[in-house]
């Protein structure tokens, strides 16, 4: 039975979506009206690009953007050319590191690629926008922003905000410029609702404190109640948050990840997680899902092959996602090394460490990462688990071109021979 007038808002909760609201029923009546009139209701999720692809982490309060185009309503995907030189301090002990332009530059384009595999962009009504504050903010006079925005805020309340107290409870140092942050956020909000007519921000709990500043500076400069809607951070049973993989982040864009270990991503998720991910993850009907998560034992596998599938389907494409099924198939079901498998081409592997045949394949971060998984038999060779940490590869390794790699039972790769 639905909660809330709105189909937005409903889909929210029932999917698990819906964190908090500044103003739940405002929200919800705006978005009905806008519905019922057939004027889409503008709404914005910002990402600073810090780096050059989103990850799984990023994914939630994408995925509700991404709902909130299905309802008929406009999404706007603000990549933070300008925030990204300050560097967002929430949920940080310390400054982030200052990019260089042309770093910046290529972070720009793999967050737009990021947000297109999500989003329907376009010229229609309620086809998505994608602009960068950058383009406000880089000719911006300092002293009337201060006069303009600045009068605005309290400082009083400023250090009341997580991002804030949180550092100075610990005692970590807080530059000047990053205690600005909320100020530029808070203002990316009104420029959105000036120019575009958005009144609604969407985005991770985390961004609350960033969120109610553009609010309460929409209410206090313009006179107009903009609304901020946040999901949960989302976490396993073991109270860790998603999107890591044996602490590498699983990205969005494929030249960070193949679609193969995106797949398998999600393939490996625990059981109790299977109902939360087909939720948020895939657009699957809730009475499917349903179904799926009812199902125990050996028959969850089926379910988490079909969250592996929809969710790579939606990230990478019908054809990727098809493909990477079918390779899991042939590694894990039928025990063939498939040519789709993550995979390096090498010209001579003749004296190649097997600690750095398995860096450069990406299985580990360091030497030494290796060394502690052969001891513990988690580094296989064609199939056999690796006992010499100083052992060569040479041409007997070599099975029809190619050598394969495994870490645990779960990863595997290929060095073809070019």
């Amino acid at each position: 039975m639905s909660t809330f007038k709105s189909q937005f808002i409903n889909i929210m909760v029932e999917r698990g979506f819906y964190n908090q609201c500044t103003n739940e029923s405002g929200f919800d009546t705006y978005l009905y009206e806008c519905e019922k009139s057939g004027k889409p209701a503008v709404g914005y999720l910002g990402s600073d690009p810090t780096g050059d692809s989103l990850h799984v982490g990023h994914i939630v309060p994408l995925m509700m953007l991404r709902w909130f185009q299905k309802c008929g309503h406009k999404p706007i995907a603000l990549v933070g050319g300008a925030t990204a030189r300050i560097g967002d301090p929430s949920g940080k002990d310390k400054l982030r590191p200052f990019l260089s332009e042309e770093t910046l530059a290529e972070n720009v384009k793999g967050l737009k690629k990021s947000f297109s595999k999500f989003l329907t962009f376009g010229d229609g009504p309620t086809d998505a926008l994608m602009v960068d504050n950058w383009d406000w903010f880089k000719d911006i006079n300092y002293l009337s922003f201060l006069r303009d925005i600045g009068t605005f805020y309290s400082v009083n309340r400023m250090l009341t905000m997580d991002s804030v107290k949180t550092r100075l409870e610990r005692e970590q140092p807080m530059s000047f410029l990053e205690f600005n942050y909320m100020l530029l956020q808070g203002y990316d909000f009104c420029e959105l609702y000036k120019n575009y007519g958005c009144r609604a921000q969407i985005a991770g709990s985390d961004q609350w404190g960033n969120i109610t500043s553009g609010t309460e500076l929409g209410r206090r400069k313009y006179d107009i109640e903009l609304f901020g809607f946040t999901s949960p951070i989302i976490t396993d049973s073991a109270g860790k948050k998603m999107g890591k993989s044996e602490g590498n982040a699983v990205w969005i864009n494929e030249e960070k990840l193949s679609s193969y270990n995106y797949y398998q991503y999600f393939r490996n998720i625990g059981d109790a997680e299977v109902g939360k991910c087909l939720r948020i993850f895939t657009d699957l009907p809730l009475d499917e899902i349903k179904r799926l998560e009812a199902l125990k034992d050996q028959e969850i596998n089926e379910a988490k092959k079909i969250l592996a599938y929809e969710a790579t389907k939606i990230c990478r494409g019908e054809n990727e996602a098809r493909l990477a099924q079918e390779t899991a198939v042939k590694t894990f079901e039928q025990g063939i090394s498939d040519d789709n498998l993550p995979s390096i081409e090498l010209s001579d592997i003749e004296g190649l460490g097997i600690l750095d045949a398995f860096l450069k394949i990406g299985f580990v971060q360091s030497k030494g990462e290796a060394r502690r998984l052969i001891k513990q038999n988690g580094l296989k060779l064609n199939d056999a688990p690796i006992q010499d940490e100083n052992y060569l590869l040479s041409s007997k390794d070599i099975r029809d071109g190619k050598i394969k790699l495994s870490q645990g039972k779960k990863k595997h790769g290929l060095i073809k021979i070019a």
